[in-house]
């Protein structure tokens, strides 16, 4: 068995997975955010996870039959990339190989989601596809080419402001809602009514790249004019899947990869999923898209585990 360590910016995670990657148990922590702020300092983060994963790794239950440790070190497989927040799980990670003699697998967040992907959407796409991390720390087009144990990814467009859950979050918390509020976002969205749907926030992007800081502005000044809370929410999920619809038919198109796996908290949303499906997944585009279970849309270490079961058996 192979136990996956993830410490991200607001999720401590602990996944343990058999030999044919079945979980076995997972435990999960939110991390806590005041009411009314936007997110957290990685100060705060940090203190969060060193509390959480003693207290999780004590309700994971015996490691004796694990056999391997794998952990997620740095947001994306870049040199370059790096984030406090995940020194936590790398530390207790080295900690626990050095202490109980297993190797340990080092992998990246964005590679823990794209896993985690493939292992709940039940399929295995081509060697080359496209990937949609959208997140609130991320919002990555990327080409990905699948090797033994991980991935090669290329990054061909990305946010160049706001990340698209950033976006939800502070619109949400706009509306009063708790953060993180995609969820909640979403839910209040379903009360709409038919006079709501004419809220319209625009959805800017440049080549492969998305923009969301014109869309929170507008978004904040309908809120300050009174407009239907459900309506902007809406708006919000609207802006978010035009965005990513006009992005992936240029990207479909010019690439000719047709398989498209679509990853990261945001991606959880139904409203955006459906609408995806429905324009990309038409004959004239011809696409074929993925999504994570929602479940495992959002930070979880099953990802990160399944990559060390890989590199575990090649090794």
């Amino acid at each position: 068995m192979i136990l996956g360590i993830d410490t991200s910016n607001y999720t401590t995670s602990l996944c343990v997975i058999d030999g044919a990657g079945n979980i076995v148990n997972e435990q999960r922590k939110l991390l806590e955010v005041d009411a009314g702020e936007r997110g957290l300092q990685q100060s705060a983060a940090v203190f969060q996870h060193v509390r959480n994963l003693p207290a999780l790794l004590e309700t994971i239950g015996s490691l004796q039959e694990i056999k391997g440790i794998s952990v997620s070190t740095r947001p994306r497989p870049e040199e370059a990339s790096y984030m406090p927040v995940f020194l936590v799980g790398e530390g207790m990670g080295r900690s626990l190989a050095a202490s109980l003699s297993l190797p340990l697998f080092r992998t990246s967040h964005q590679e823990g989601h794209i896993a985690a992907g493939e292992g709940t959407a039940g399929y295995v796409p081509e060697e080359n596809f496209l990937a949609v991390h959208v997140s609130g720390g991320t919002t990555d087009l990327l080409w990905v080419k699948r090797r033994t144990a991980g991935y090669q990814i290329r990054q061909m467009g990305s946010s160049k402001d706001l990340h698209a859950g950033q976006f939800v979050d502070r619109v949400g918390v706009a509306l009063g809602l708790p953060f993180p509020a995609g969820a909640h976002l979403e839910q209040l969205a379903r009360t709409g009514k038919e006079s709501d749907w004419s809220i319209r926030l625009p959805s800017p992007v440049n080549g492969y790249n998305w923009s969301f800081s014109g869309p929170e502005t507008a978004a904040l000044g309908l809120i300050q004019t009174g407009a239907s809370p459900a309506g902007v929410a809406r708006a919000v999920e609207s802006a978010i899947a035009k965005g990513l619809e006009k992005v992936l038919r240029k990207a479909i198109a010019e690439s000719g990869l047709k398989s498209v796996l679509i990853v990261g908290g945001v991606a959880a949303n139904l409203y955006i999923r459906d609408r995806l499906k429905d324009r990309l997944q038409h004959p004239a585009v011809g696409a074929r898209l993925y999504f994570a279970d929602p479940r495992y849309s959002t930070d979880n270490a099953f990802g990160v585990a399944r990559i060390g079961l890989l590199s575990q058996k090649v090794q």
